[in-house]
């Protein structure tokens, strides 16, 4: 049986970056379709007012409660395995500062837990090369260097995956210009605030190597964003995280081989091993 492991940092990326990848391998009774998530999000910023309570200014169970929105969010994905790095709660959300746009950036001080706190790469590169041997991937996804938007989670998640790749191709989830620039267009009546030029990450159309046709599977990426709705508010049209920006619904997942190989045009498990 072929495996794909998708490697991300918190509750909710994997529907976000790779929702529908996820969707068309777990349906595929020929592939083993894996999911690691790092931390449990503890720092996540919280949309709807009644849960508010639930932040880590406050009385910090937002972790716990973002337990039950990623296993809404598997399910409707199709029920993929899944496993936390080093177990439930092992590794803490770094948290992020805002930079410019929607860029993310590193705090100067984070929890002794954190993912990115001083001393835990080594054990964190243990933790995932015993999943890997565990489920035998052929392929990994995870995030470009620069995490996507730069939050250090992210860009954590990328350090760690290539750090057990042992060789197996490697793909990391994309936007193209142009793709998302076409989705931007099509968006009408919208409850959001619409993106200004260049706001949402975005990479040049000629670096991605692979497009995945994700539109059959739109109806469960929905279901999934709506599982997840501390950090997602979701639309007919459109969606948005907390800092209200509109984001479109895009029929194709994108994503560049970051390994050494000939690129699979449609299929991240295609092509030679």
């Amino acid at each position: 049986m072929r495996c794909v492991l998708f490697v991300h940092a918190h509750p909710d990326d994997e529907t976000l970056s790779t929702g529908g990848a996820i969707a068309r391998y777990a349906a595929d009774p020929s592939v083993r379709c894996v999911v690691v998530t790092c931390t449990l999000g503890e720092e996540g910023e919280v949309i709807p007012p009644a849960l508010r309570e639930l932040a880590p200014d406050r009385a910090d169970q937002l972790g716990g409660y973002r337990i039950g929105e990623l296993a809404g969010a598997l399910a409707a994905l199709g029920g993929p395995e899944h496993r936390f790095l080093g177990g439930v709660a092992r590794w803490r959300d770094s948290g992020m500062g805002h930079g410019e746009g929607t860029r993310a950036v590193a705090l100067p001080e984070v929890h002794p837990r954190a993912l990115t706190a001083p001393g835990g790469f080594d054990l964190q590169v243990d933790q995932l090369r015993a999943i890997v041997d565990e489920v035998r991937p052929d392929v990994l996804v995870s995030y470009a260097d620069d995490g996507g938007y730069g939050h250090p989670d992210h860009v954590r998640a990328h350090a760690l995956t290539h750090a057990v790749a042992d060789g197996r191709r490697v793909f990391h989830a994309v936007r193209s210009r142009s793709v998302l620039e076409a989705g931007i267009a099509g968006l009408t009546d919208v409850p959001f605030r619409m993106p200004e030029p260049d706001e949402l990450p975005s990479v040049p159309d000629a670096v991605v190597t692979t497009r995945l046709d994700v539109s059959a599977y739109r109806s469960q990426l929905v279901a999934a964003m709506r599982a997840h709705a501390t950090q997602v508010a979701v639309a007919d049209t459109a969606y948005a995280m907390s800092n209200d920006v509109a984001q479109p619904y895009l029929p194709v997942e994108e994503y560049v081989l970051a390994t050494p190989g000939e690129a699979p045009a449609d299929d991240l498990l295609g092509g030679p091993a």
